[in-house]
């Protein structure tokens, strides 16, 4: 079947809106646990270790949710909410992008918008003055200039002070305290996401111990999670949808650990749909690499349709050298780029063998990304969950796939 032409319908369902977590467990690891494999199997996250073979690689999103919208007042008092997305530059060096101290550029979103009417808008809380300035548009998003006083502040800085968490829509509540340390991993490292990797919010120290105890090895990649992930297919068909582009950050001895898994023939599972997608981009990237060991980062980028459009003429473990040797080519030990790659029931999965990831939302390109995982059997999956009185979305409850 021809990618472009599967229908958004195909991949909807009846979500309750008593079925949305709007709040985290008191416990991480004791949200409910789906196992798929031979049949399915109901647990709790504080046991998962036990349903992964010894010799995993289970690889983790480190991304650290921003503190992104910041609420603005126009000259007559009105209210201007403005969601950050992304620095000018990009997240090629994200700590740096929020490292910067008087004045930054951003894309952003915009709450408000017609209430805009001046040059200027601020937000001012104590001593301290925000300034906001509308440069121009791209496509859906703002480019703004920021600039404030203390001028000595970094924006990180400015935005943990003034700005707020943004959660999803779908709570439909304002974002509250818990939600500064709930709605982020307990390993999250490395900021500029605006949404969780929530597949990820289960994991406690005890549960690392559990699968140190069962020597099953852990790894770390990041993307930064955009606005895009909540997006709904609009259109009767994918091929009508644009799939949203996302910054990932890969190390070269995380591919390398990637490749040692492919060789020794053992598990790699990607705990959420950002790392899946991150890992997934990185065979698409070996190959062109292969192909091209002059490439720029740019030549690199993963675009929406190439894993369809190109032929995946190389074993895994071959691309992945392929990237490895591209990066020593270049001197590099870390890359960043963009990532547009959309997976479909009709992808061959190349590195990962199972999945561990939360419930998402009808119509959603996540959604279809598990009927690569599992085919029509979603279907089943997902109704039990909701006979079984599970708790869907970021807050909610999650699942272990292996993939069929």
């Amino acid at each position: 079947m021809n990618p472009k032409q599967f229908r958004a319908s195909d991949f909807d369902y009846d979500l309750p809106e008593g079925s949305i977590a709007k709040y985290p467990l008191e416990e991480r690891d004791k949200s409910k646990l789906l196992v798929y494999k031979d049949d399915l199997k109901e647990d709790i996250y504080q046991n998962i270790a036990e349903y992964l073979p010894q010799n995993s690689l289970l690889v983790f999103n480190n991304s650290k949710v921003i503190p992104a919208r910041i609420r603005f007042k126009n000259a007559t008092g009105g209210k201007i909410e403005i969601f950050c997305l992304e620095p000018l530059e990009g997240f090629a060096d994200a700590q740096s992008s929020l490292g910067k101290s008087g004045k930054t550029e951003w894309y952003c979103m915009i709450g408000g918008r017609k209430k805009w009417k001046q040059q200027f808008i601020y937000c001012q809380i104590e001593d301290l003055t925000i300034r906001a300035e509308l440069l121009g548009q791209v496509e859906d998003k703002f480019h703004l200039a920021f600039s404030w006083t203390p001028a000595e502040m970094s924006f990180a800085k400015i935005l943990e002070k003034v700005g707020e968490i943004p959660i999803p829509p779908y709570f439909k509540r304002a974002s509250e305290e818990l939600d500064y340390t709930r709605y982020q991993t307990t390993f999250a490292e490395k900021k500029g996401s605006v949404a969780a990797p929530t597949a990820g919010l289960h994991f406690t120290e005890n549960i690392f111990k559990k699968l140190a105890a069962k020597q099953i090895k852990t790894a770390y990649t990041t993307l930064y999670v955009g606005a895009g992930t909540f997006l709904p297919v609009k259109s009767d068909t994918i091929g009508g949808h644009t799939m949203h582009s996302e910054w990932i950050e890969v190390s070269s001895s995380l591919i390398a650990k990637l490749r040692e898994q492919l060789l020794a023939k053992a598990p790699i599972i990607p705990v959420g749909t950002t790392a899946l997608r991150t890992l997934e981009s990185l065979y698409w990237m070996g190959l062109k690499a292969k192909q091209r060991p002059t490439a720029t980062l740019q030549d690199l980028e993963v675009r929406q349709w190439e894993a369809y459009e190109l032929e995946a003429h190389l074993p895994p473990a071959e691309a992945l050298e392929a990237l490895l040797n591209w990066f020593q080519n270049q001197g590099i030990e870390n890359l960043a780029c963009k990532t547009q790659i959309l997976i479909l029931p009709t992808y061959a999965l190349k590195l990962a063998s199972a999945l561990v990831t939360n419930f998402h939302q009808p119509r959603s390109t996540l959604l279809m990304l598990i009927g690569a995982f599992v085919g029509e059997d979603w279907k089943r999956i997902y109704r039990y969950a909701q006979e079984n009185e599970f708790r869907f979305l970021s807050y909610g409850d999650g699942s272990l796939l292996f993939a069929r």
